[in-house]
């Protein structure tokens, strides 16, 4: 099995995650996104969108974070990170959703130009927007997590996953989460998987 990545990608970085709590033998490729590498043909031919993460497992080729994240569970169901009963699989199946929709796309319009570029490139009020939104998110993730420590039957699960590499820059997008949220991302972030693949910038 080999994942094709980018260290400073949060949707890679998501996927090795959960190769790492499954404890799957994978192999790691790097794919040189600076130096546009993902626009060569030999990579273009196994995911056309020119993307990471690109999960390659002996033929079987997959191009999604969650989609990945859900093969993964199918073929190595152990530890499990997925309840077993249809509700809580639906419930973690929308946490995941959510978060692509409502946090990790709001989070990448602060993330991306504070990483990448100078501020003069800056939208700022794209920027401030983007925030706002994030906060609003946080809200309703903190009430979803009530006294719990996970998102769902107070397991975790690929719900949280899905959300730990963009927690990892909650400072950058001067975000002050919530108390519940704020303890959930340091517990998050604190397990072996998640600091083993910290990026480097």
């Amino acid at each position: 099995m080999k994942l094709h990545y980018h260290p400073v990608s949060t949707y890679a970085r998501r996927v090795w995650i959960a190769l790492l709590e499954k404890q799957i033998p994978h192999e790691l490729v790097e794919v040189d996104l600076l130096g546009r590498r993902n626009r060569d043909a030999a990579f273009l031919a196994l995911n056309p969108y020119g993307r990471v993460p690109c999960l390659d497992d002996d033929g079987h080729v997959l191009y999604e974070s969650n989609a990945i994240l859900m093969y993964l569970e199918a073929t190595h169901p152990e530890p499990a990170l997925m309840p077993g009963d249809a509700r809580g699989r639906s419930l973690v199946d929308m946490h995941m959703r959510l978060c692509d929709l409502q946090f990790a796309r709001n989070a990448a319009t602060i993330i991306l130009p504070k990483r990448f570029m100078p501020r003069e490139r800056w939208d700022e009020g794209a920027m401030a927007a983007a925030r706002k939104n994030v906060l609003r998110h946080l809200a309703t993730v903190e009430a979803q997590l009530d006294a719990n420590d996970y998102l769902v039957g107070n397991r975790f699960s690929l719900a949280d996953i899905a959300y730990a590499p963009f927690l990892h820059f909650l400072p950058l997008m001067d975000a002050e989460p919530p108390p519940a949220v704020a303890a959930w991302s340091r517990r998050l972030l604190a397990r072996p998987s998640a600091e083993r693949t910290v990026p480097a910038i």
